[in-house]
């Protein structure tokens, strides 16, 4: 979005801290994914709860990665510059906090349930640029221009609709970590 650094410190820290931990987790040492990543059991039985924000900067594959990477680089440094820094701390970290939280909820039962990504953040950094930019356009698949505001609802149509189907995308996080983001969002533009 041409958002220089100084003006975005925290997402473009926050992005090679994903790219990092991801890419070492990847290709040097799968353990390390293992410690960080969203698991029920480990969460109930043991109480690692940080596992909450960790899993946000571990990826399953590349091509998770490419796609939170690409997605992260287009909205995070955007909604810092809208926002500024410490808002958007506020709503990258409470965003991941809701997409887990709404997702403990929901596979709370299922202790073999495992997550990782930076998708629930994600989800709520989008969802504040909509929230703030309603009428700006942004390229579906990089070609076609819908309202934010559009892209915004049609997100979490989908991932409501989508919860519990089969696959292994985590739709609980995307909705909790989208209805959280644009929540946060609303009342600081409000307030």
């Amino acid at each position: 979005m041409g958002i220089e650094f100084a003006d975005a410190p925290l997402a473009y820290a926050l992005l090679v801290m994903m790219l990092g931990a991801s890419l070492y987790g990847l290709m040097a040492d799968q353990s390390f994914v293992m410690t960080g990543l969203f698991d029920m059991g480990a969460i109930r039985k043991g109480g690692q709860w940080w596992r909450f924000v960790t899993s946000a900067f571990l990826h399953a594959d590349l091509g998770h990665l490419i796609i939170n990477g690409l997605t992260f680089y287009f909205f995070a440094p955007a909604v810092e510059y809208l926002f500024g820094t410490e808002r958007f701390f506020i709503i990258a970290m409470g965003s991941q906090l809701g997409a887990m939280a709404f997702t403990y909820y929901r596979k709370r039962t299922d202790m073999s349930y495992r997550a990782l990504g930076m998708s629930g953040a994600l989800s709520g950094i989008v969802l504040a640029f909509c929230v703030v930019r309603p009428m700006t356009d942004i390229y579906l698949f990089f070609v076609v221009p819908m309202p934010a505001l559009v892209v915004g609802i049609g997100y979490v149509a989908y991932s409501a609709l989508a919860m519990g189907g089969p696959g292994r995308i985590g739709h609980e996080a995307h909705l909790g970590g989208a209805v959280t983001g644009a929540v946060i969002a609303l009342l600081m533009a409000l307030g």
